[in-house]
């Protein structure tokens, strides 16, 4: 091998990448990269899912009936599951499911803060 073929070829193959096209390396080797990338889609996930999925309802149903089907949102929980069981997402999953936990500790924290501050002020 030589070393131009080694530049373009990806680690995973031996078929080498288009001319002008290589991967960066921190995308197929960098440690912190899947962790990092789970961990952030897990911190938007537990912020955008509940939201879109009750305006989609909204705009759809009655208020009665989106009171109704909104506890379906945690049907959403089984996306970290899946990526858990899978062998090659595993690691993925692992750090997405950190991030949803980390981002609904750090709300219901900062939540009950803000009413225990509220409530000892009015006093």
């Amino acid at each position: 091998m030589s070393a131009d073929h080694t530049a373009t070829e990806s680690p995973d193959t031996a078929e080498p990448h288009p001319p002008g096209r290589q991967l960066d390396w921190w995308h197929r080797d960098h440690p912190t990269f899947t962790a990092l990338s789970g961990f952030f889609t897990g911190l938007v996930f537990v912020c955008l899912v509940p939201g879109v999925y009750l305006t989609v309802l909204d705009t759809m149903f009655s208020t009665e009936t989106v009171e109704d089907l909104f506890p379906l949102v945690l049907v959403a929980l089984a996306v970290p599951a899946v990526l858990l069981a899978l062998p090659r997402t595993r690691r993925f999953g692992g750090y997405m499911l950190i991030g949803m936990v980390v981002t609904l500790i750090v709300v219901l924290g900062v939540g009950w803060l803000v009413l225990w501050v509220l409530l000892r002020t009015q006093s």
